[in-house]
């Protein structure tokens, strides 16, 4: 597995607000930036759309730890496998420090390729997610 970890960011809100949000995807679509992602559905627990570059991809939450952490996985065909998570840290009730890490299986040929990608999406999630409106 290849590891890519977003930088730690702080949130002007408390981890229940931030929970809410990552643990449905119903709420989830604004987090994402419109010019890399198409064809945005949600069910819930799980969603698909595609990613400019990168092709379609389908996400399922795996595990969920009240205000602390969100797990998501490969729903689907996927080019790959991976695993998706986002660590919550609640420093006082206005204040939450988040991390975003994705492992992923790539084959050499898919890590040479895919790797820009993911490093940017990743910071891209966590940039998203400290600075959306809750």
């Amino acid at each position: 597995m290849t590891r890519f970890e977003s930088e730690i960011k702080d949130v002007n809100q408390p981890a229940s607000a931030i929970y809410q949000v990552l643990s449905n995807f119903d709420n989830f679509d604004h987090l994402l930036p419109e010019d890399k992602i198409s064809n945005w559905q949600s069910f819930g627990d799980s969603c698909r759309f595609e990613v400019v570059g990168l092709g379609q991809f389908g996400l399922k939450i795996v595990n969920k730890d009240a205000d602390k952490m969100v797990k998501y996985t490969a729903d689907g065909s996927v080019p790959f496998n991976f695993f998706l998570w986002v660590q919550l840290k609640e420093i006082d009730s206005s204040t939450t420090k988040i991390k975003v890490t994705l492992d992923a299986d790539l084959n050499p040929m898919l890590k040479m390729v895919a790797s820009g990608p993911l490093k940017k999406f990743v910071g891209l999630l966590a940039e998203a997610i400290a600075s959306h409106t809750y």
